[in-house]
């Protein structure tokens, strides 16, 4: 069954291949990306096809698209880049993370909350289990990405998860 599918951070190297997948499999894709650290090169191939469609917009801005699903996996990724603005960073995963959970609730969306192991920081054991809290610097270089994605065990997050659901 044909699904119309929200990917925040479209352009970005996962999400490009993400926007590939879903495409293969059928479904309408609607990419969304401000372009910021991503390249609009990784989707060019994408461009012409019936069932792609790019917007260049910024989740820290709300957006609403009559979609089925919502991968939101939009934050500037890289040290160099989630480091240059940390604000934005910061805005960038918690209010893109609300919009999608907003728009997810109203159309009774599911959600993919993408998230990253960086929520975790150093770990100090290996492997970490389920239950491990992590060992994050709230006020180093990196907290504006570490504590910006939200943690798949994050009550908040999860909550808000299942109420958009």
């Amino acid at each position: 069954m044909s699904k119309r599918i929200l990917v925040t951070g479209g352009a970005g190297f996962l999400g490009s291949h993400l926007c590939e997948r879903l495409l293969a499999e059928g479904h309408d894709v609607v990419c969304l990306d401000n372009l910021f650290t991503s390249q609009k090169l990784n989707i060019e191939h994408m461009l012409g096809k019936p069932h792609f469609e790019f917007v260049r917009h910024d989740v820290t801005e709300s957006f609403k698209f009559e979609v089925d699903e919502i991968y939101n996996l939009a934050c500037p990724a890289a040290p160099g880049h989630y480091q240059h603005n940390p604000i934005k960073t910061l805005k960038t995963s918690v209010m893109g993370t609300m919009h999608a959970l907003g728009l997810a609730k109203r159309l009774r969306a599911k959600v993919l909350q993408a998230s990253t192991s960086e929520v975790y920081g150093d770990p100090d054991v290996h492997p970490q289990p389920e239950d491990y809290r992590g060992n994050v610097n709230p006020i180093g270089p990196r907290s504006c990405y570490d504590e910006g994605k939200p943690s798949l065990g994050s009550s908040a997050v999860s909550h808000a998860c299942i109420c958009a659901m």
